[in-house]
């Protein structure tokens, strides 16, 4: 008992077992810490009073599993989350997690069994017999920093995937009664592969065997070194037993596979230590999401699922995130069954819009060449029956997510805000003279409020106009107006608008803002006239349901409004209404006047106010209009004359005060 100096610090019941039980408690002159260790100190070193507390823990764990055993336990697989420099087909093999292992119970006559559940819903069984020195445990990848396999490829591996050995000397771990049963309704795998990897560095006088009932081995990935080009020399590739031997330096280490095996047997030789991880590989499938051009809303995001088709069981998930187009990070599922994959997304909580404002392709590629596993290229579709996998299938499938156009059209008010408080504008989005968006603004001063439309969904490739008009009493003649607008989608080719009305052509992807900037003009007084004709009667019908036919009576009607708030100089107001060729005037009709609401301030006589000219040129003033026109129907009659008298007044926030003049021809 020389070298357990220390042993009688154990408590009583401790040292008795450790005496009873020297097979497990001899120790080494060297006990490494594996859980953080440089190559060093794991080969070389003394051994610490932590050290020798560490096995004392471990050996009273040892006696309890001794004690009692341990069922089958229950794990699970896991993919590296980083390729790192391993191959294309990183994403196929699932690491086996140890977590629960117990050298102990793995050292009896029935050795440990285990279950595994793999990504698809498959269960993996098998069962783990060690021998040996002892002392195996079950630790994280990577094993230390000069281990290959976790620093330089297959990276983020969870859980315990590594057999470590915990002093130097030779151990044999036995796999046997592999077997995978698929989820209820499936069929099983055809065909898969047991993996076998170097998890630790081989180094001088340390080896690596791996022995199978299955395919001959292949090699699967020759894993860089964390710096040089050294490596272990091999044999056995293509037979059933494949062997490291270590060299020196700071090593490489290898990752072969076998098909399909029932029995798979290792040993370990270990100068200093050893390890080594195991993986089932089937096939993989990776499913992510890219958004073409913009978000419609910036608070959408996205989630996207691949699911078993028969019972809808989410098998990886994966969502969108930030502000980013993509791709993100992806989910991601090891297969190890023919279990048939749907492949869906929906719109994650918290987003504003609805899938069906996105365009939905779905494409798909995969990294095994060879395959005949049917792949959708642009498929148009949220959720897509993908089918079951091939052995070695390593599927990369994208949802691309590009908004239909959508348009949006607001007001805002330029310096000073409004002419009058009363003042509001329509905002309309025109498809022809159909109205597909359209808000009425509310708020006095400076202030807009319902001043955008809806964001709306509107159809690529065809045309509409952004337009404004006037709500109520509001003048748009009193208003300077400019557009300027923005599209989400940096990419467009999209041309905007900068007038008032304007003309745009979305296309696929463009999520365009356009803002119509109304700025009042400063004080002036504008005139504008409408001009509306009326049938009275024709020769046909008389006055009832009258036709615009030869001889029929037609009444014109001009309206004059002054939309400015200055008033009009005084007998300024002058009309002059040149008739249409086809039309003869009617000087047995007077004309009339009428004023509007607010009242015009002008007066107005017929005998007084009206004129008439013969010539065909306009006349430059009322005194030009000097021809006096017989009585009735007078064709001679080209321009009409009309100049009320007085003052008209300026526009308030009342509305903008107006008359209308009407006089009656015939069509010839």
């Amino acid at each position: 008992m020389n070298d357990l100096p220390e042993l009688v610090m154990c408590p009583i019941w401790l040292r008795q077992f450790a005496l009873t039980r020297t097979a497990y408690v001899k120790l080494p002159s060297t006990v490494p810490d594996y859980v953080a260790h440089t190559k060093s100190p794991h080969k070389t070193g003394e051994f610490t009073r932590v050290d020798r507390l560490r096995v004392y823990a471990r050996i009273f764990l040892l006696w309890l599993a001794v004690l009692w055993g341990a069922p089958a336990y229950a794990q699970n697989c896991n993919p590296a989350t980083s390729q790192g420099t391993a191959p294309a087909g990183w994403q196929t093999y699932c690491w086996l997690d140890f977590s629960s292992y117990n050298d102990a119970t793995a050292r009896t006559a029935s050795g440990q069994n285990f279950s595994f559940t793999l990504t698809d819903g498959s269960t993996l069984t098998l069962n783990v017999k060690a021998s040996g020195t002892p002392g195996l445990s079950a630790i994280t990848a990577p094993s230390w920093s000069g281990a290959a396999v976790g620093n330089t490829a297959f990276l983020g591996i969870s859980g315990k995937p590594i057999f470590y050995q915990n002093a130097g000397g030779t151990n044999t771990i036995t796999f046997s009664s592999i077997a995978i049963a698929p989820p209820a309704g499936t069929s099983a795998a055809t065909a898969y592969s047991f993996v076998a990897a170097d998890a630790e560095s081989t180094n001088n006088g340390e080896s690596l065997s791996f022995n199978t009932n299955g395919g001959s081995w292949t090699l699967l990935d020759q894993v860089n070194p964390i710096s040089g080009s050294a490596y272990p020399t091999t044999s056995g590739i293509g037979t059933s037993t494949f062997t490291e031997t270590g060299v020196a330096g700071t090593v490489g280490g290898y990752i072969v596979g076998s098909s399909s095996p029932t029995t798979v047997t290792t040993t370990l030789v270990g100068g200093g230590l050893q390890g080594v991880m195991f993986a089932v590989r089937f096939a993989s499938i990776r499913l992510n999401k890219q958004i073409s051009g913009a978000r419609v809303n910036a608070a959408d995001q996205f989630k996207f699922d691949i699911k078993a088709t028969s019972s809808g069981a989410v098998l990886a998930t994966g969502s969108s995130s930030g502000t980013g187009l993509g791709p993100f990070t992806a989910a991601a599922a090891s297969l190890a069954s023919g279990i048939s994959l749907t492949l869906s997304e929906s719109m994650a909580a918290g987003s504003v819009s609805t899938l069906s404002q996105y365009s939905a392709r779905l494409t798909c590629t995969n990294g095994t060449s060879g395959s005949t596993t049917p792949l959708p290229s642009n498929v148009a579709t949220t959720s897509y029956v993908f089918g079951a996998l091939q052995f070695g299938d390593a599927v990369q499938c994208t949802f691309t997510n590009t908004p239909f156009p959508h348009l949006m059209l607001q007001k805002a008010l330029g310096t000073g805000g409004r002419l009058f408080n009363t003042d509001q504008f329509t905002m309309n989005i025109l498809n022809g003279s159909t109205s597909v968006a359209s808000t009425t603004t509310t708020g006095t001063g400076t202030t807009v409020t319902n001043g955008a439309t809806a964001l709306t969904q509107v159809t690529a490739g065809t045309s509409y106009s952004l337009a404004e008009a006037a709500s109520g009493t509001t003048a748009l003649s009193q208003y300077t107006a400019t557009m300027a607008c923005t599209n989400a989608n940096g990419s467009s080719a999209t041309s905007l608008p900068a007038v008032v009305p304007g003309p745009i052509t979305p296309a696929l992807g463009d999520v365009i803002t356009c803002t119509i900037t109304n700025t009042k003009k400063t004080a002036n007084a504008i005139l504008t006239m409408v001009k509306s004709s009326s049938v009275v009667s024709d020769p046909v019908n008389g006055l009832v349901n009258p036709k615009m036919i030869p001889g029929a009576m037609v009444n014109y009607a001009i309206t004059v409004a002054n939309t400015g708030t200055l008033t009009v100089n005084s007998n300024t107001v002058f009309i002059d209404d040149p008739l249409p060729a086809n039309m003869t005037y009617n000087n047995g009709f007077t004309v009339t006047f009428a004023n509007g609401s607010p009242v015009s301030g002008l007066t107005f006589s017929a005998a007084t106010n009206v004129r008439f000219s013969n010539l065909a040129t306009t006349p430059t003033s009322f005194a030009a209009c000097t021809y006096t026109p017989s009585a009735g129907l007078d064709a001679n009659v080209k321009h009409v004359c009309i100049r009320p008298s007085g003052t008209m007044a300026g526009a308030t926030s009342s509305g903008q005060p107006s008359f209308t003049v009407t006089f009656q021809t015939q069509i010839k």
